[in-house]
């Protein structure tokens, strides 16, 4: 199967996802909009795990379970994808295993932990190692290794969020979308270009992890050494080849943005929205404000609420309850 989904197997997707949470909530936010154009907020945030990503989880879970006897599900991650892994053998009656990074995301950690996964802490800066360590165990008999950046089953889930914003405002004229290992955008664009052409999709990527920005650009996997970015489910640093083929035909542009902005994008969503996001759910408000040059709907996603505690001082939120 393609790494962009057909509009066929995304409308199987929103059916099969209606039967476990609503659509999410489409938002006006005129107090962020940019002048001559109007602004929404895709709300991500509100479904099981805090994050957009329960979506293509439950999706290909439910895929492969369809195919063959799937006795475990893995998964590397930083932690939001863990979570909806987590989240979606839970529903679904399947144990699961959940390779994290050294130092993981505290909130997240914890969440996967409560829904009952077990938790590997694979040490290491960022996610190489955790992935070597859960493909490692994959090749146990009956062990399904879910991975976000490949998984041929898990785009058409993401890609639900386009169906349900051309949906929600048919006249929409761009959408701000973060990338990390571009699953989202992908899903999201496939779904979008196939019913309203004209609208532009906009990748996000943080100015310390721009390895798909960077290979956008040049047309090829352009690595980069280092992912340290406050943006932890933007931190990708080795592109997939194949990945980097569908952004360039699918994505109008990529832009970046800096920590800062992001941190001052979280401060705006909370004050004028009353709205939590962590960094990489607040990305793409940052990159609308820095860089929208479209008139007319446009719309920011708002993918994840999952904010450590230090993250939340330094954007100036009060601390959790």
């Amino acid at each position: 199967m393609s790494a962009v989904p057909s509009l066929e197997r995304i409308r199987r997707a929103q059916e099969l996802l209606a039967t476990y949470f609503p659509v999410t909530r489409l938002l006006a936010a005129p107090a962020l909009a940019r002048p001559a154009s109007q602004f929404y907020l895709k709300l991500e945030m509100e479904l099981p795990t805090g994050s957009f990503k329960p979506r293509g989880a439950l999706c290909a879970l439910t895929c492969n379970l369809q195919r063959r006897a799937v006795k475990e599900v893995v998964a590397s991650s930083t932690g939001n994808h863990g979570a909806a892994v987590a989240w979606a053998a839970k529903t679904l009656n399947i144990p699961a295993t959940i390779f994290l990074p050294g130092n993981p995301n505290p909130v997240k950690r914890k969440r996967i932990a409560d829904l009952g996964a077990r938790v590997v802490e694979a040490g290491g800066d960022d996610l190489a190692h955790a992935f070597q360590l859960a493909s490692e165990y994959a090749r146990r008999p009956g062990v399904y290794f879910l991975n976000d950046a490949t998984d041929p089953d898990l785009t058409a889930g993401p890609a639900t969020i386009g169906l349900e914003i051309v949906e929600q405002l048919p006249e929409v004229a761009a959408i701000f979308v973060p990338m990390g290992d571009t699953a989202l955008i992908r899903g999201v664009a496939a779904a979008v270009k196939q019913l309203s052409p004209k609208v532009k999709v906009i990748g996000v990527q943080a100015e310390r992890a721009p390895s798909y920005f960077l290979s956008w650009k040049a047309g090829k996997v352009v690595p980069t050494d280092t992912c340290d970015t406050c943006a932890d489910g933007l931190a990708t640093r080795t592109p997939e080849a194949e990945n980097v083929v569908a952004i360039r035909e699918l994505v109008d542009d990529v832009v970046l943005v800096g920590e800062q902005e992001m941190l001052d994008a979280i401060g705006s969503l909370y004050s004028t929205m009353g709205i939590t996001a962590e960094p990489a759910g607040a990305a793409a408000t940052a990159a609308y404000r820095k860089h929208a040059d479209v008139a007319g709907q446009n719309v920011a996603l708002v993918t994840g609420m999952n904010i450590t505690d230090a993250v939340r001082q330094r954007a100036g939120l009060p601390a959790a309850s």
